[in-house]
């Protein structure tokens, strides 16, 4: 009678366990458009091609907000947790997020962990080219440059796989993932046609742009500028004086009268460029700040991708002597364009 008890008791205790597991697995079964897909994202350009294609299909958590290097962050117990919490997670990709990879990848044997990058036509890839400066930092060679999303047209190609893996959990709404695809790719395609059109404006010799960190390499190639970073692909680069000076060099043999500050980086190597031009009597003024590896704050139409390429965009060939509209593409910028 002793063992039988015993029995039933361990059996009870076995099925209370399995129980749940069970209950959760059903519910990821029988998933319909009434309940919505638990996304984690790591960074906002990321998040925001996923709120658009998912619509109110999806409830996004993104890990890294505005003003957010995702070259330096290292995700918290809070953050592995999200993540191992997701019905599907979504991430830029190339080494962008160095210090989050290796935790993305072992969630990665049990659940779609997606790098959206992945998708984009290799041969249109620029090189990272970018070992590590130590230990500590992930080095980029063997990767691509991972800021591809400011190049308009090749954000754009990462959006479809983002509608394939979430009508793999809910198939019934493939259709609307899709169309909500495609109508936001014609908005894209139309800002990508609006920065060729404002860059063009700009007087051929003003034609370069400066930064902090060399993060605008796809945006050059796009929109027909030369593009110089002070620090290299990844934030974890040290910029030395001999780069400053070959930058104070480029300003002043090309009169160029404005470089940028990015808002996910420290302005003090644009502040020591700028100093080092006025010491030789080259006066710089800062163009603006652009968005480099953060979108801007929530709620506002720079925290949406397209607000985000936008204020670039409009901001930079303002800033360089082009002729563009006081208020960009849609008429919603909400900062202002052009340097003090």
């Amino acid at each position: 009678m002793r063992t039988r008890h015993y029995s039933a008791l361990a059996w009870a205790l076995v099925l209370s366990a399995i129980l749940p597991l069970t209950t959760i697995g059903c519910k990821s079964e029988s998933r319909t458009k009434s309940s919505k897909i638990n996304v984690v994202t790591t960074v906002g350009m990321v998040a925001d091609l996923v709120r658009e294609v998912g619509g109110d299909q999806v409830e996004v958590i993104q890990i890294c907000g505005a003003g957010v290097d995702p070259h330096l962050y290292k995700p918290t117990r809070d953050d592995v947790l999200k993540i191992q919490a997701a019905d599907i997670v979504f991430y830029a990709g190339q080494k962008l997020e160095g210090k989050m990879t290796d935790t993305l990848e072992k969630v990665g044997r049990s659940k779609p962990v997606i790098a959206i990058t992945d998708s984009v036509d290799p041969s249109q890839l620029l090189s990272g080219g970018e070992p590590a400066d130590s230990e500590n930092a992930p080095s980029a060679e063997g990767h691509a440059d991972p800021h591809l999303w400011n190049d308009v047209s090749l954000w754009s190609q990462c959006v479809p796989v983002i509608a394939e893996e979430l009508s793999k959990l809910v198939p019934d709404s493939s259709e609307t993932f899709q169309s909500r695809t495609q109508n936001y790719q014609q908005q894209l395609a139309m800002l990508h046609e609006y920065g060729q059109s404002i860059m063009q404006t700009v007087p051929e010799s003003s034609r370069l742009l400066i930064t902090s960190h060399d993060a605008f390499s796809y945006f050059g190639r796009a929109y027909g500028l030369e593009v110089q970073g002070i620090q290299g692909i990844s934030t974890e680069s040290e910029a030395g004086l001999r780069r400053i000076n070959e930058l104070v060099d480029l300003l002043i043999d090309r009169n160029v009268k404005s470089v940028f500050i990015e808002s996910s980086v420290r302005p003090k190597n644009v502040e020591a460029l700028i100093e080092g031009a006025a010491q030789r009597g080259h006066f710089v003024n800062t163009g603006g700040v652009l968005f480099s590896d953060a979108m801007g704050p929530a709620g506002t139409y720079e925290g949406t991708y397209v607000g985000m390429l936008d204020h670039n965009l409009t901001t930079t060939a303002a800033a360089l002597g082009g002729q563009v509209p006081e208020d960009g593409f849609q008429s919603k910028l909400s900062a202002k364009t052009e340097s003090e």
